[in-house]
């Protein structure tokens, strides 16, 4: 029974999201304050909490703040924010903290379900193994063990992140548009945002690129996409 903390201030709402949850076979923790969940992810029973759904509205700390403290102590539980402002600055914001999706409320149940469902399957090694590692330039992604290290040293990539990573380097010089990323990686078709594949792209290459914005690793293919490896 996949494990969600569930994160928001608003009781009825709150209440309302535990109930659709748990119907569908979640177990489910809830928290009101950011600082309560984080005491319950540093808690014992952390370890089991398999996603975090995050409103970015809260009491004390607010979504973006929690975000980027999950970020710090770990790379690997999958983070859907949930924000009642729809506008750009908010979405990019939360997803350059650390995000790996979001959705606007109000929300239906079928759709948060939805994104909880696919954040997970993300989360799982399997599927994302293709082939032999690569070896670029100081980048070795071994596909094998899923990691992935520069220059001997080990990055820390959220699953999102590391799941695009194989993608794009599964097929060297390949372009890739948003829209099929968005398909093989987050899962998504009409459910998806092409701001989620470039806030990932951005977060890869701040931890990949020795200068981002004279990137090695990930090109930009203006009107088209990307692509991996040297132009």
């Amino acid at each position: 029974m996949p494990h969600v903390l569930l994160i928001e201030d608003d009781a009825s709402v709150r209440d309302g999201m535990e109930l659709v949850l748990r119907r569908h076979g979640y177990d489910v923790d809830v928290a009101a304050t950011g600082e309560e969940a984080l005491a319950l992810l540093d808690g014992p029973g952390g370890g089991r909490i398999e996603l975090a759904v995050l409103d970015l509205m809260l009491p004390d700390l607010d979504g973006f703040e929690v975000c980027r403290r999950i970020r710090a102590k770990t790379a690997v539980l999958p983070v859907i924010m949930l924000t009642a402002r729809g506008d750009d600055q908010d979405i990019v914001a939360g997803l350059e903290a650390g995000a790996d999706d979001y959705v606007v409320k109000p929300v239906t149940a079928p759709v948060l379900e939805a994104r909880i469902r696919a954040a997970l399957r993300r989360a799982e090694p399997s599927g994302a193994v293709r082939q032999a590692g690569t070896d670029l330039a100081g980048l070795v992604i071994d596909r094998a063990g899923l990691t992935v290290t520069k220059h001997g040293v080990r990055l820390a990539l959220p699953p999102t992140e590391l799941r695009l990573l194989l993608e794009l380097s599964a097929s060297p010089c390949r372009v890739f548009s948003r829209e099929q990323l968005l398909e093989s990686v987050w899962d998504h078709t009409f459910l998806g945002d092409s701001r989620l594949v470039d806030a990932a792209v951005g977060r890869l290459r701040a931890k990949l690129e020795d200068v981002p914005a004279k990137p090695r690793y990930i090109q930009t293919v203006r009107g088209f996409g990307y692509r991996f490896g040297p132009l």
